[in-house]
């Protein structure tokens, strides 16, 4: 267990001062307190205590760098996840739009047939009803005649009961 200039104690190679950016703290730290030499901009710093600070650093980087890593490949695997997801989800949706509209076409082409069917129906039954009314016409004439032909018999047949029946004429 080692205490740095900033007062903090570690063990071993563990993250020291909060990492890398707490050694760094602890190095600014140790250069604005150093004493400044007499007409310079020099400072006089401890040589052990600020190569100790920068083995500090060497030592957090790798578990700094490693940690963020990590992060990238997590945060590279859930991109992909997300991303796949995504596109299951798009194939999912393209495929069920796909078959709404050839529902959506089924059911035109139905409601077309219909309409062709229903209007083939109609113009047929309007061809029978003129065939009906054709027939029931030729029939009715046909009775017409018929009914002419003994209207003219039970017409001549009165005209000859009639002229038996007038007194003075024969009898």
């Amino acid at each position: 267990m080692t205490e740095h200039v900033d007062g903090t104690v570690h063990e071993g190679d563990e993250e020291r001062t909060g990492g890398v950016a707490g050694v760094l703290d602890a190095i600014e730290q140790a250069v604005l307190a150093a004493r400044a030499m007499p007409m310079s901009s020099s400072v006089l710093v401890n040589r052990a205590e600020i190569l100790e600070l920068v083995e500090q650093v060497r030592a957090a980087l790798p578990t700094q760098l490693h940690r963020a890593d990590a992060v990238l490949a997590d945060a590279d695997a859930a991109r992909a996840a997300a991303h796949a997801e995504a596109e299951g989800v798009l194939a999912r949706a393209r495929a069920r739009a796909a078959e709404l509209v050839e529902q959506e076409a089924v059911v035109a082409e139905a409601r077309s047939r219909a309409a062709q069917i229903v209007a083939e129906a109609q113009e047929n039954a309007e061809a029978l009803r003129r065939d009906a009314d054709d027939y029931c016409d030729r029939r009715l004439a046909d009775f017409e005649i018929d009914l002419g032909k003994v209207l003219s018999q039970v017409q001549a047949g009165r005209a000859k009961l009639a002229g038996r029946l007038q007194p003075g004429e024969g009898a």
